[in-house]
């Protein structure tokens, strides 16, 4: 995933080693975190999958079971790790990642600054942005919750790019030691307000700031407060919608049923093959899309403001 350690680079290039991390895919809804254990074996569905076989294999190979049955080996990318971490908290997903990660001007070498790491989904993504030179430093009030997100970074190879600190920002603030160094600060809290005073302080000259709030009332207030020290105040909701697109079949008997079937804006016709001979089918293949029943609505609202320059 990260090059950042020169004896285990994690790529889709590199053959996978015994104490990796794979991502065992089965189908889109379906995928988990194993580690490779020469010893070990998977028992799912398709039957028993032996961890020796994928040692020394390439990511994305896909390998037998004892029945015959098969899945992909896939590298830990953050978009992959973001769909089977564990949920210790509500976790943003990859269109809001990819939205703030953007806005906030995230780039290799920078410093960021998170509070709270929750679940650790979008501090995973920030942590590729900034390598391999820069770092995350990530707080969470909860102890135990921080200490299961140190616990991911390591399993990840995120360790020398995150840190994890337990502390209440929203009391407490971020620490001196970050004052004017920051590039990028994101917050995920309840009352993100009383965190803005001291991530301003942590900004160099120019700094982004972003707040993530679920409710519309928390982003107002949050506004009022970053009006004093910010410029360039904007909010977003990202809704992202995905399509299903596979090739199916209808009925083309000539009935007026079939022709507005047929008529239908997201269904295509395709050409059927020079051997009919002119003849009429029952059915034409037609290639067929339509919104994913998985579509995910609504997560929150995403507010960007830019620290004012002093001079």
């Amino acid at each position: 995933m990260l090059p950042v350690d020169p004896t285990k680079k994690i790529s889709f290039r590199r053959c996978i080693c015994d104490g990796d991390l794979v991502i065992v895919y089965e189908r889109h809804d379906n995928m988990k975190a194993v580690k490779v254990c020469e010893s070990s074996e998977l028992q799912n569905r398709f039957g028993v999958f032996k961890h020796s076989d994928w040692i020394g294999k390439p990511f994305g190979s896909k390998v037998l079971s004892n029945k015959g049955g098969f899945v992909y080996l896939l590298a830990p990318t953050p978009e992959l790790w973001t769909l089977v971490l564990s949920h210790r908290t509500q976790i943003l997903y990859i269109a809001d990642i990819s939205f703030v990660i953007l806005f906030l001007e995230v780039v290799p070498g920078c410093l960021v600054l998170e509070s709270g790491t929750g679940s650790g989904s979008l501090t995973t993504s920030l942590a590729r942005a900034v390598a391999p030179t820069g770092h995350v430093y990530t707080f969470d009030f909860h102890e135990q919750r921080a200490a299961s997100a140190r616990e991911d970074f390591e399993r990840t190879g995120l360790s020398s790019l995150v840190t994890v600190g337990v502390r209440d920002i929203q009391g407490e603030g971020f620490p001196d030691e970050f004052s004017g160094l920051g590039d990028s600060v994101f917050l995920d809290l309840p009352q993100p307000w009383l965190a803005i005073p001291s991530a301003a302080k942590m900004l160099k000259q120019d700094g982004i700031l972003c707040s993530f709030s679920p409710c519309i009332e928390q982003v107002q207030r949050s506004c009022e407060t970053l009006r004093s020290t910010f410029t360039d105040i904007r909010t977003f909701e990202v809704l992202l919608r995905t399509y299903e697109v596979r090739e199916g079949s209808v009925e083309c008997g000539g009935g007026d049923e079939a022709g507005s079937l047929l008529s239908r804006p997201f269904k295509r016709r395709q050409r059927s093959s020079e051997g009919s001979n002119g003849r009429d089918n029952s059915s034409s293949p037609t290639v067929m899309a339509r919104p994913s029943g998985e579509t995910r609505g609504h997560t929150g609202y995403l507010t960007f403001a830019r620290l004012k320059c002093l001079y």
